[in-house]
Protein backbone atom coordinates (compact mmCIF):
# COMPACT_ATOMS: atom_id res chain seq x y z
CA UNK A 1 0.00 0.00 0.00
CA UNK A 2 2.84 2.10 1.00
CA UNK A 3 4.52 1.57 -2.50
CA UNK A 4 1.83 1.81 -4.35
CA UNK A 5 1.01 5.08 -2.85
CA UNK A 6 4.32 7.14 -3.21
CA UNK A 7 4.66 5.44 -6.14
CA UNK A 8 1.44 7.53 -7.62
CA UNK A 9 0.90 5.27 -10.97
CA UNK A 10 4.56 4.60 -11.65
CA UNK A 11 4.05 0.67 -11.76
CA UNK A 12 7.56 0.17 -12.03
CA UNK A 13 8.58 2.51 -9.27
CA UNK A 14 5.85 1.05 -7.02
CA UNK A 15 7.55 -2.66 -7.78
CA UNK A 16 10.85 -1.01 -6.95
CA UNK A 17 9.82 0.60 -4.07
CA UNK A 18 8.11 -2.63 -2.38
CA UNK A 19 10.91 -4.32 -3.06
CA UNK A 20 13.33 -1.97 -1.47
CA UNK A 21 10.73 -2.02 1.69
CA UNK A 22 9.89 -5.99 2.14
CA UNK A 23 13.54 -6.64 2.06
CA UNK A 24 14.42 -4.47 4.53
CA UNK A 25 17.01 -2.23 2.49
CA UNK A 26 14.68 1.04 3.00
CA UNK A 27 11.92 2.04 5.75
CA UNK A 28 10.07 4.86 5.44
CA UNK A 29 9.55 6.96 9.06
CA UNK A 30 6.50 6.12 11.27
CA UNK A 31 4.19 8.86 10.23
CA UNK A 32 4.36 7.80 6.08
CA UNK A 33 4.52 4.48 7.24
CA UNK A 34 1.10 4.51 8.95
CA UNK A 35 0.02 6.83 7.25
CA UNK A 36 0.51 6.31 3.27
CA UNK A 37 -2.19 5.26 0.85
CA UNK A 38 -5.46 5.81 3.35
CA UNK A 39 -8.22 7.53 2.43
CA UNK A 40 -8.46 9.49 6.28
CA UNK A 41 -5.22 9.52 7.18
CA UNK A 42 -2.37 12.10 8.97
CA UNK A 43 0.78 13.47 7.46
CA UNK A 44 3.41 11.61 5.91
CA UNK A 45 5.81 14.14 7.68
CA UNK A 46 7.97 13.42 10.85
CA UNK A 47 8.56 16.73 12.22
CA UNK A 48 8.54 20.46 11.53
CA UNK A 49 10.69 23.69 11.93
CA UNK A 50 9.23 27.51 12.45
CA UNK A 51 11.08 30.67 13.32
CA UNK A 52 8.86 33.26 15.40
CA UNK A 53 9.74 36.96 14.60
CA UNK A 54 9.62 39.79 17.43
CA UNK A 55 6.28 40.87 17.19
CA UNK A 56 2.71 39.76 18.28
CA UNK A 57 1.59 38.85 15.19
CA UNK A 58 4.53 36.01 14.67
CA UNK A 59 3.83 35.06 18.38
CA UNK A 60 0.21 34.55 17.37
CA UNK A 61 0.47 33.01 14.07
CA UNK A 62 3.12 30.38 16.28
CA UNK A 63 0.96 29.37 18.71
CA UNK A 64 -1.59 28.74 15.61
CA UNK A 65 1.10 26.62 13.90
CA UNK A 66 1.78 24.37 16.97
CA UNK A 67 -1.52 23.76 17.23
CA UNK A 68 -2.36 22.96 13.82
CA UNK A 69 0.74 20.98 13.08
CA UNK A 70 0.28 18.67 16.30
CA UNK A 71 -2.65 18.01 15.48
CA UNK A 72 -1.82 16.59 12.36
CA UNK A 73 1.12 14.32 14.05
CA UNK A 74 4.27 15.81 13.59
CA UNK A 75 6.50 17.41 16.49
CA UNK A 76 7.41 21.21 15.87
CA UNK A 77 10.39 23.25 16.58
CA UNK A 78 10.27 26.95 16.79
CA UNK A 79 12.86 29.08 16.77
CA UNK A 80 13.38 31.94 19.41
CA UNK A 81 16.53 33.84 19.23
CA UNK A 82 14.53 36.94 17.30
CA UNK A 83 12.28 37.54 20.47
CA UNK A 84 13.55 40.79 22.91
CA UNK A 85 14.60 39.84 25.87
CA UNK A 86 12.77 40.20 29.45
CA UNK A 87 12.94 44.13 29.76
CA UNK A 88 13.30 45.10 26.94
CA UNK A 89 10.97 48.09 25.54
CA UNK A 90 7.64 47.94 23.88
CA UNK A 91 6.82 51.10 21.69
CA UNK A 92 9.80 52.47 23.13
CA UNK A 93 8.76 52.58 26.86
CA UNK A 94 11.50 50.33 28.88
CA UNK A 95 11.02 47.46 30.82
CA UNK A 96 8.32 46.03 29.25
CA UNK A 97 9.49 42.75 27.78
CA UNK A 98 8.56 39.93 29.35
CA UNK A 99 10.98 37.79 27.45
CA UNK A 100 11.03 34.34 25.91
CA UNK A 101 9.92 31.93 28.59
CA UNK A 102 6.37 33.02 29.09
CA UNK A 103 6.09 32.34 24.94
CA UNK A 104 7.81 28.63 26.18
CA UNK A 105 4.37 27.87 28.18
CA UNK A 106 1.82 29.31 25.77
CA UNK A 107 3.83 26.76 23.32
CA UNK A 108 3.77 23.87 25.99
CA UNK A 109 0.23 24.52 26.52
CA UNK A 110 -0.53 24.21 23.00
CA UNK A 111 1.33 21.12 22.31
CA UNK A 112 -0.34 19.41 25.67
CA UNK A 113 -3.65 20.70 24.32
CA UNK A 114 -3.33 19.35 20.64
CA UNK A 115 -2.72 15.31 21.95
CA UNK A 116 -4.06 13.73 18.73
CA UNK A 117 -7.28 13.00 20.31
CA UNK A 118 -6.11 11.59 23.16
CA UNK A 119 -3.70 9.03 21.40
CA UNK A 120 -0.52 10.87 21.75
CA UNK A 121 0.76 14.63 23.73
CA UNK A 122 1.82 17.06 20.98
CA UNK A 123 5.87 17.16 21.35
CA UNK A 124 7.62 20.32 20.75
CA UNK A 125 11.18 22.18 20.98
CA UNK A 126 12.60 25.66 21.51
CA UNK A 127 15.93 26.63 19.93
CA UNK A 128 17.60 29.92 21.84
CA UNK A 129 21.02 31.29 20.98
CA UNK A 130 24.01 31.29 23.66
CA UNK A 131 24.40 34.91 23.29
CA UNK A 132 20.53 35.90 24.13
CA UNK A 133 20.33 37.76 27.07
CA UNK A 134 17.68 35.65 28.24
CA UNK A 135 19.96 32.60 27.60
CA UNK A 136 20.12 31.63 31.86
CA UNK A 137 16.48 31.95 32.20
CA UNK A 138 15.91 29.45 29.44
CA UNK A 139 18.41 26.87 30.92
CA UNK A 140 16.43 27.29 34.37
CA UNK A 141 13.33 26.37 32.89
CA UNK A 142 14.44 22.44 33.18
CA UNK A 143 16.11 22.63 36.38
CA UNK A 144 14.67 20.10 38.89
CA UNK A 145 13.61 22.95 41.36
CA UNK A 146 12.38 25.06 39.04
CA UNK A 147 9.88 27.55 40.15
CA UNK A 148 6.75 26.25 38.59
CA UNK A 149 6.02 29.98 37.43
CA UNK A 150 8.54 28.98 34.97
CA UNK A 151 9.24 25.34 35.51
CA UNK A 152 8.67 23.59 31.42
CA UNK A 153 7.75 20.21 31.96
CA UNK A 154 7.39 18.74 28.41
CA UNK A 155 8.83 21.38 25.95
CA UNK A 156 12.20 19.98 24.74
CA UNK A 157 14.86 22.75 25.07
CA UNK A 158 18.60 23.67 22.31
CA UNK A 159 21.00 26.21 22.43
CA UNK A 160 23.11 27.16 19.07
CA UNK A 161 26.43 27.89 19.91
CA UNK A 162 28.56 29.62 17.89
CA UNK A 163 32.82 29.14 17.84
CA UNK A 164 32.80 32.68 19.69
CA UNK A 165 31.51 30.88 22.70
CA UNK A 166 34.10 28.14 22.94
CA UNK A 167 36.92 30.66 22.08
CA UNK A 168 36.05 32.80 24.39
CA UNK A 169 35.61 30.07 27.63
CA UNK A 170 39.34 28.55 26.10
CA UNK A 171 40.79 32.01 27.06
CA UNK A 172 38.47 32.28 30.26
CA UNK A 173 37.01 35.35 29.18
CA UNK A 174 33.22 36.97 29.43
CA UNK A 175 31.06 36.04 26.87
CA UNK A 176 28.68 39.00 25.70
CA UNK A 177 24.90 38.84 25.59
CA UNK A 178 23.19 41.25 23.12
CA UNK A 179 19.71 42.55 23.23
CA UNK A 180 17.75 40.78 19.98
CA UNK A 181 15.59 44.14 20.23
CA UNK A 182 18.71 46.13 18.96
CA UNK A 183 20.50 44.29 17.18
CA UNK A 184 17.68 44.06 14.42
CA UNK A 185 17.50 47.67 14.66
CA UNK A 186 20.97 48.42 14.26
CA UNK A 187 21.63 45.79 11.37
CA UNK A 188 17.82 45.34 10.20
CA UNK A 189 17.87 41.51 9.80
CA UNK A 190 16.75 39.61 13.16
CA UNK A 191 19.01 38.39 15.75
CA UNK A 192 18.96 34.89 14.44
CA UNK A 193 20.33 35.66 11.28
CA UNK A 194 23.46 37.24 12.02
CA UNK A 195 26.66 35.59 12.93
CA UNK A 196 27.66 36.13 16.20
CA UNK A 197 31.52 34.66 16.18
CA UNK A 198 31.36 37.41 13.22
CA UNK A 199 29.92 40.09 14.14
CA UNK A 200 30.88 39.65 18.00
CA UNK A 201 33.53 41.95 18.35
CA UNK A 202 31.90 44.73 16.41
CA UNK A 203 28.73 44.37 18.45
CA UNK A 204 30.54 44.40 22.20
CA UNK A 205 31.94 48.40 20.62
CA UNK A 206 28.69 49.46 19.32
CA UNK A 207 27.18 51.15 21.90
CA UNK A 208 23.66 50.84 20.52
CA UNK A 209 23.23 47.41 21.01
CA UNK A 210 22.67 46.63 24.68
CA UNK A 211 24.43 44.07 26.30
CA UNK A 212 25.24 42.19 29.31
CA UNK A 213 28.50 39.46 30.53
CA UNK A 214 28.13 36.15 31.59
CA UNK A 215 31.30 33.50 32.32
CA UNK A 216 31.92 31.86 29.49
CA UNK A 217 32.95 28.59 31.50
CA UNK A 218 30.33 29.37 33.47
CA UNK A 219 27.84 29.05 30.87
CA UNK A 220 29.34 25.77 30.02
CA UNK A 221 29.57 24.55 32.88
CA UNK A 222 26.04 25.32 33.57
CA UNK A 223 25.02 23.34 30.35
CA UNK A 224 26.70 20.61 31.75
CA UNK A 225 24.91 20.45 35.15
CA UNK A 226 21.34 20.84 33.18
CA UNK A 227 22.81 18.00 30.59
CA UNK A 228 23.86 15.67 33.64
CA UNK A 229 20.30 16.81 35.50
CA UNK A 230 17.74 16.33 32.46
CA UNK A 231 19.07 15.36 29.00
CA UNK A 232 18.89 18.80 28.23
CA UNK A 233 19.47 21.18 26.09
CA UNK A 234 20.21 19.53 22.38
CA UNK A 235 23.22 21.27 21.33
CA UNK A 236 23.49 23.30 17.47
CA UNK A 237 27.23 24.02 16.88
CA UNK A 238 25.93 27.15 14.90
CA UNK A 239 29.03 27.68 13.02
CA UNK A 240 29.93 24.54 11.74
CA UNK A 241 26.65 23.45 10.22
CA UNK A 242 27.02 27.12 8.24
CA UNK A 243 30.26 26.00 7.47
CA UNK A 244 29.06 22.80 5.60
CA UNK A 245 25.77 23.87 4.71
CA UNK A 246 25.65 24.40 0.34
CA UNK A 247 22.75 26.73 0.53
CA UNK A 248 22.71 30.56 0.62
CA UNK A 249 21.40 31.78 3.81
CA UNK A 250 21.82 30.89 7.34
CA UNK A 251 20.73 27.82 9.17
CA UNK A 252 19.64 29.39 12.62
CA UNK A 253 17.82 26.22 14.57
CA UNK A 254 17.27 22.36 14.36
CA UNK A 255 14.74 19.89 15.72
CA UNK A 256 13.54 17.55 17.67
CA UNK A 257 15.98 15.19 17.32
CA UNK A 258 18.80 17.95 16.12
CA UNK A 259 19.02 16.15 12.42
CA UNK A 260 17.26 18.58 10.45
CA UNK A 261 19.73 21.90 9.48
CA UNK A 262 18.32 23.75 6.48
CA UNK A 263 17.90 27.42 5.67
CA UNK A 264 15.05 29.66 6.57
CA UNK A 265 13.26 32.75 6.18
CA UNK A 266 11.25 35.04 7.95
CA UNK A 267 7.48 35.88 7.20
CA UNK A 268 5.50 39.11 7.94
CA UNK A 269 2.34 39.42 9.19
CA UNK A 270 -0.70 42.17 8.61
CA UNK A 271 -2.25 43.56 11.54
CA UNK A 272 -5.08 41.03 11.55
CA UNK A 273 -2.43 38.12 11.13
CA UNK A 274 -2.60 37.31 7.33
CA UNK A 275 0.58 37.28 5.56
CA UNK A 276 1.63 40.26 3.86
CA UNK A 277 4.64 37.89 2.67
CA UNK A 278 5.11 33.92 3.44
CA UNK A 279 8.43 33.22 4.20
CA UNK A 280 9.74 29.72 4.30
CA UNK A 281 10.19 26.80 7.09
CA UNK A 282 10.55 23.84 7.16
CA UNK A 283 9.28 19.99 6.89
CA UNK A 284 11.08 16.78 7.77
CA UNK A 285 10.69 14.26 4.94
CA UNK A 286 12.28 11.25 6.98
CA UNK A 287 13.13 7.55 6.00
CA UNK A 288 16.28 5.32 6.60
CA UNK A 289 18.24 2.16 5.02
CA UNK A 290 19.29 -0.76 6.34
CA UNK A 291 23.31 -0.85 6.18
CA UNK A 292 23.49 -4.28 6.99
CA UNK A 293 21.30 -5.53 4.01
CA UNK A 294 22.23 -2.46 1.88
CA UNK A 295 25.63 -3.92 1.76
CA UNK A 296 24.44 -7.60 1.56
CA UNK A 297 22.63 -6.58 -1.55
CA UNK A 298 25.90 -5.15 -3.28
CA UNK A 299 23.58 -2.51 -5.34
CA UNK A 300 23.75 0.61 -3.13
CA UNK A 301 22.86 2.75 -6.55
CA UNK A 302 19.36 1.59 -6.85
CA UNK A 303 18.81 1.32 -3.28
CA UNK A 304 19.92 5.01 -2.73
CA UNK A 305 18.11 5.90 -5.85
CA UNK A 306 14.80 4.50 -5.29
CA UNK A 307 14.62 5.97 -1.29
CA UNK A 308 15.34 9.01 -3.00
CA UNK A 309 12.36 8.63 -5.19
CA UNK A 310 10.05 7.36 -2.17
CA UNK A 311 10.92 10.37 -0.16
CA UNK A 312 10.58 12.78 -2.91
CA UNK A 313 6.91 11.47 -3.36
CA UNK A 314 6.68 12.06 0.41
CA UNK A 315 7.42 15.91 -0.38
CA UNK A 316 5.54 16.22 -2.99
CA UNK A 317 2.27 13.93 -1.62
CA UNK A 318 2.13 16.50 1.93
CA UNK A 319 -0.79 18.73 2.24
CA UNK A 320 0.38 20.90 4.55
CA UNK A 321 -1.61 24.12 3.64
CA UNK A 322 -2.62 24.86 7.14
CA UNK A 323 0.40 26.73 8.06
CA UNK A 324 1.53 28.31 4.65
CA UNK A 325 5.18 28.98 5.50
CA UNK A 326 5.73 25.29 5.82
CA UNK A 327 4.18 24.60 2.69
CA UNK A 328 5.87 27.33 1.00
CA UNK A 329 9.17 26.24 2.44
CA UNK A 330 8.37 22.71 1.13
CA UNK A 331 7.57 23.59 -2.57
CA UNK A 332 9.85 25.54 -2.66
CA UNK A 333 13.01 23.28 -1.76
CA UNK A 334 11.64 19.58 -2.12
CA UNK A 335 13.91 18.95 1.27
CA UNK A 336 14.25 15.58 2.12
CA UNK A 337 16.01 13.49 4.99
CA UNK A 338 17.41 9.70 3.70
CA UNK A 339 18.80 8.66 6.60
CA UNK A 340 20.64 4.93 7.89
CA UNK A 341 20.84 2.36 10.78
CA UNK A 342 21.80 -0.76 11.69
CA UNK A 343 25.51 0.30 11.13
CA UNK A 344 26.70 -1.29 14.65
CA UNK A 345 24.74 -4.36 13.82
CA UNK A 346 26.70 -4.70 10.61
CA UNK A 347 30.43 -4.03 12.14
CA UNK A 348 29.24 -6.48 15.19
CA UNK A 349 28.58 -9.43 12.95
CA UNK A 350 31.90 -8.54 10.53
CA UNK A 351 33.53 -8.78 14.01
CA UNK A 352 34.73 -4.48 13.57
CA UNK A 353 34.75 -2.68 16.97
CA UNK A 354 32.63 0.32 16.48
CA UNK A 355 34.70 3.31 17.12
CA UNK A 356 37.71 1.21 15.57
CA UNK A 357 39.95 2.31 13.13
CA UNK A 358 38.44 -0.59 10.74
CA UNK A 359 34.99 0.98 12.26
CA UNK A 360 35.75 4.61 11.08
CA UNK A 361 37.06 3.67 7.37
CA UNK A 362 33.62 2.16 7.14
CA UNK A 363 31.60 4.69 8.34
CA UNK A 364 34.05 7.23 6.15
CA UNK A 365 33.21 5.11 3.00
CA UNK A 366 29.63 4.41 3.28
CA UNK A 367 28.51 7.63 3.73
CA UNK A 368 30.58 8.57 0.87
CA UNK A 369 29.12 6.18 -1.79
CA UNK A 370 25.74 7.52 -0.03
CA UNK A 371 25.87 11.06 -0.66
CA UNK A 372 27.56 10.50 -4.90
CA UNK A 373 24.34 7.95 -5.24
CA UNK A 374 21.89 10.70 -2.69
CA UNK A 375 22.95 13.50 -5.51
CA UNK A 376 23.35 11.80 -8.71
CA UNK A 377 19.46 10.09 -7.95
CA UNK A 378 18.42 14.00 -7.50
CA UNK A 379 20.20 14.98 -10.90
CA UNK A 380 18.20 12.72 -12.77
CA UNK A 381 15.10 14.02 -11.25
CA UNK A 382 15.79 17.41 -12.24
CA UNK A 383 16.70 16.48 -15.61
CA UNK A 384 13.23 14.45 -15.86
CA UNK A 385 11.48 18.06 -14.56
CA UNK A 386 13.29 19.89 -16.17
CA UNK A 387 13.44 22.14 -13.37
CA UNK A 388 16.05 22.54 -9.71
CA UNK A 389 15.11 23.30 -6.53
CA UNK A 390 14.47 27.26 -5.96
CA UNK A 391 17.97 28.93 -5.16
CA UNK A 392 19.57 25.79 -6.56
CA UNK A 393 21.46 28.86 -8.93
CA UNK A 394 23.27 30.52 -5.58
CA UNK A 395 24.30 27.52 -3.74
CA UNK A 396 27.93 25.54 -3.84
CA UNK A 397 26.35 22.60 -6.24
CA UNK A 398 26.13 25.71 -8.66
CA UNK A 399 28.95 27.04 -8.17
CA UNK A 400 30.78 23.49 -8.38
CA UNK A 401 32.91 24.10 -4.95
CA UNK A 402 30.96 21.50 -3.04
CA UNK A 403 32.45 19.05 -5.18
CA UNK A 404 36.39 20.16 -4.73
CA UNK A 405 36.65 17.57 -1.95
CA UNK A 406 35.76 14.60 -3.29
CA UNK A 407 37.46 15.66 -7.35
CA UNK A 408 41.07 16.78 -5.59
CA UNK A 409 41.43 13.65 -3.89
CA UNK A 410 40.66 9.98 -3.97
CA UNK A 411 38.49 8.14 -1.13
CA UNK A 412 39.97 4.65 -0.77
CA UNK A 413 39.76 2.29 2.08
CA UNK A 414 42.23 2.65 4.74
CA UNK A 415 42.68 -0.41 5.87
CA UNK A 416 42.29 -4.29 4.40
CA UNK A 417 39.60 -5.21 6.06
CA UNK A 418 37.49 -2.48 4.82
CA UNK A 419 38.73 -2.89 1.20
CA UNK A 420 37.47 -6.68 1.24
CA UNK A 421 33.75 -5.83 2.96
CA UNK A 422 33.51 -3.43 -0.43
CA UNK A 423 35.09 -5.96 -2.76
CA UNK A 424 32.63 -8.90 -1.63
CA UNK A 425 29.92 -6.74 -1.43
CA UNK A 426 30.43 -5.75 -5.38
CA UNK A 427 29.75 -2.07 -4.40
CA UNK A 428 32.16 -0.05 -6.50
CA UNK A 429 33.15 3.21 -4.32
CA UNK A 430 32.89 6.21 -7.08
CA UNK A 431 36.40 7.45 -8.19
CA UNK A 432 37.04 11.33 -8.82
CA UNK A 433 36.38 10.97 -12.45
CA UNK A 434 32.38 9.69 -11.13
CA UNK A 435 32.67 13.29 -9.22
CA UNK A 436 34.05 15.09 -11.80
CA UNK A 437 31.08 14.03 -14.08
CA UNK A 438 28.74 13.97 -11.69
CA UNK A 439 29.54 17.94 -11.19
CA UNK A 440 29.19 18.45 -14.70
CA UNK A 441 25.27 16.86 -14.79
CA UNK A 442 24.63 18.73 -11.70
CA UNK A 443 26.00 22.39 -12.95
CA UNK A 444 24.32 22.21 -15.87
CA UNK A 445 20.65 20.64 -14.81
CA UNK A 446 20.72 21.11 -10.80
CA UNK A 447 19.31 19.23 -7.93
CA UNK A 448 15.61 18.50 -7.74
CA UNK A 449 15.80 18.30 -4.00
CA UNK A 450 17.31 21.33 -1.61
CA UNK A 451 18.73 18.77 0.94
CA UNK A 452 18.74 15.26 1.02
CA UNK A 453 20.79 13.38 3.66
CA UNK A 454 20.02 13.59 7.72
CA UNK A 455 20.14 10.83 9.83
CA UNK A 456 17.21 10.53 12.49
CA UNK A 457 17.39 8.17 15.50
CA UNK A 458 15.28 5.71 14.17
CA UNK A 459 13.62 4.34 17.30
CA UNK A 460 10.19 2.25 16.21
CA UNK A 461 12.01 1.47 12.56
CA UNK A 462 14.61 0.16 13.72
CA UNK A 463 13.12 -2.33 15.90
CA UNK A 464 10.37 -3.30 13.35
CA UNK A 465 13.84 -4.20 10.93
CA UNK A 466 15.54 -5.64 13.25
CA UNK A 467 18.49 -3.29 13.03
CA UNK A 468 20.40 -1.10 15.87
CA UNK A 469 19.40 2.36 15.68
CA UNK A 470 20.90 5.18 13.91
CA UNK A 471 24.38 4.78 13.61
CA UNK A 472 25.06 5.04 17.18
CA UNK A 473 26.13 1.97 19.19
CA UNK A 474 23.30 -0.38 21.16
CA UNK A 475 22.54 0.54 24.55
CA UNK A 476 22.38 -2.96 25.66
CA UNK A 477 23.29 -6.42 23.93
CA UNK A 478 19.52 -6.69 24.93
CA UNK A 479 17.49 -4.09 25.28
CA UNK A 480 14.11 -3.36 26.81
CA UNK A 481 11.57 -1.49 25.38
CA UNK A 482 8.02 -0.23 27.13
CA UNK A 483 5.78 -0.96 24.72
CA UNK A 484 1.98 0.03 25.54
CA UNK A 485 -0.08 -2.99 26.51
CA UNK A 486 2.35 -5.10 26.04
CA UNK A 487 4.34 -3.88 28.41
CA UNK A 488 8.58 -4.87 28.52
CA UNK A 489 9.70 -6.54 25.42
CA UNK A 490 13.35 -7.61 24.78
CA UNK A 491 14.78 -6.66 21.46
CA UNK A 492 18.67 -8.72 21.20
CA UNK A 493 20.70 -6.93 19.20
CA UNK A 494 20.51 -8.20 15.01
CA UNK A 495 22.92 -11.10 14.32
CA UNK A 496 23.98 -11.68 17.93
CA UNK A 497 25.79 -15.14 19.00
CA UNK A 498 28.50 -16.46 20.70
CA UNK A 499 30.95 -15.50 17.78
CA UNK A 500 30.09 -11.81 18.09
CA UNK A 501 29.28 -10.87 21.75
CA UNK A 502 31.83 -9.37 22.45
CA UNK A 503 31.88 -6.92 19.48
CA UNK A 504 28.15 -5.58 20.76
CA UNK A 505 30.10 -3.42 23.77
CA UNK A 506 27.26 -1.32 24.53
CA UNK A 507 27.44 2.83 24.42
CA UNK A 508 28.26 2.89 27.94
CA UNK A 509 31.05 0.75 27.54
CA UNK A 510 32.17 2.75 24.30
CA UNK A 511 32.45 6.08 25.75
CA UNK A 512 31.54 9.24 24.03
CA UNK A 513 34.91 9.42 22.27
CA UNK A 514 34.65 7.03 19.89
CA UNK A 515 31.02 7.78 19.07
CA UNK A 516 32.01 11.46 18.28
CA UNK A 517 34.36 10.39 16.31
CA UNK A 518 32.21 7.60 14.33
CA UNK A 519 29.78 10.77 13.87
CA UNK A 520 32.71 13.09 12.80
CA UNK A 521 33.54 10.11 9.31
CA UNK A 522 30.04 10.38 8.41
CA UNK A 523 29.05 13.79 9.15
CA UNK A 524 31.38 15.49 6.30
CA UNK A 525 29.18 13.37 3.72
CA UNK A 526 25.88 14.52 5.11
CA UNK A 527 24.63 17.95 4.29
CA UNK A 528 22.11 18.10 6.76
CA UNK A 529 22.75 16.71 10.49
CA UNK A 530 22.91 13.40 12.75
CA UNK A 531 21.23 12.68 15.57
CA UNK A 532 23.66 12.10 18.09
CA UNK A 533 23.01 10.92 21.70
CA UNK A 534 26.11 10.66 24.06
CA UNK A 535 26.05 7.94 26.54
CA UNK A 536 28.12 8.46 30.14
CA UNK A 537 28.88 5.86 32.46
CA UNK A 538 27.73 6.57 36.20
CA UNK A 539 30.84 7.99 37.44
CA UNK A 540 30.64 10.64 35.01
CA UNK A 541 31.06 14.65 36.34
CA UNK A 542 29.53 17.44 34.63
CA UNK A 543 33.99 17.87 33.48
CA UNK A 544 33.43 14.78 31.51
CA UNK A 545 30.25 16.09 29.48
CA UNK A 546 32.21 19.49 29.14
CA UNK A 547 34.98 17.44 27.36
CA UNK A 548 33.29 15.76 25.10
CA UNK A 549 31.15 18.95 24.35
CA UNK A 550 34.79 20.00 23.18
CA UNK A 551 35.89 17.09 21.48
CA UNK A 552 32.85 16.95 19.54
CA UNK A 553 33.25 20.49 18.28
CA UNK A 554 36.64 20.22 17.64
CA UNK A 555 35.76 16.81 15.08
CA UNK A 556 33.32 19.09 13.19
CA UNK A 557 30.02 17.69 15.13
CA UNK A 558 26.89 19.56 13.78
CA UNK A 559 24.69 18.55 16.84
CA UNK A 560 24.13 17.20 19.89
CA UNK A 561 20.62 15.45 21.10
CA UNK A 562 20.25 13.89 24.21
CA UNK A 563 23.07 13.30 27.26
CA UNK A 564 22.20 9.78 28.56
CA UNK A 565 23.92 8.54 31.96
CA UNK A 566 23.82 5.36 33.09
CA UNK A 567 21.92 4.92 36.20
CA UNK A 568 21.64 1.15 36.77
CA UNK A 569 22.46 -2.08 35.38
CA UNK A 570 18.74 -2.34 34.34
CA UNK A 571 17.70 0.95 33.83
CA UNK A 572 20.92 1.10 31.49
CA UNK A 573 19.28 -0.89 29.18
CA UNK A 574 15.91 0.73 28.72
CA UNK A 575 15.09 2.77 25.92
CA UNK A 576 12.44 4.60 25.29
CA UNK A 577 13.08 6.05 21.75
CA UNK A 578 12.34 9.88 19.95
CA UNK A 579 9.74 10.96 21.98
CA UNK A 580 9.30 13.32 19.11
CA UNK A 581 9.60 11.79 15.61
CA UNK A 582 8.99 8.47 16.67
CA UNK A 583 10.44 6.88 13.81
Amino acid sequence: MVALALARGDQALARSLVDEIISGRFQPATPTFLNCGKQQRGELVSCFLLRIEDNMESIGRSINSALQLSKRGGGVAFLLSNIRESGAPIKRIENQSSGIIPIMKLLEDAFSYANQLGARQGAGAVYLNAHHPDILRFLDTKRENADEKIRIKTLSLGVTIPDITFELAKRNDDMYLFSPYDVERVYGVPFGDISVTEKYHEMVADARIRKHKINARAFFQTLAELQFESGYPYIMFEDTVNRANPIAGRINMSNLCSEILQVNTPTQYDDDLGYREVGQDISCNLGSMNIAKVMDAGDISTSVEIAIRGLTAVSEMSNLQSVPSIAEGNAKSRAIGLGQMNLHGFLAREHIYYGSDEGLDFTNLYFYCVAFHAIRASNRLAIEHGEAFAGFEDSTYALGTFFDKYTDQAWLPRTEKVRQLFERSGIALPTQQDWQALKASVMAHGLYNRNLQAVPPTGSISYINHSTSSIHPVAAKIEIRKEGKLGRVYYPAPFLNEANFDYFQDAYEIGPEKIIDTYAEASQHVDQGLSLTLFFPDTATTRDINKAQIHAWRKGIKTLYYIRLRQSALEGTEVEGCVSCTL
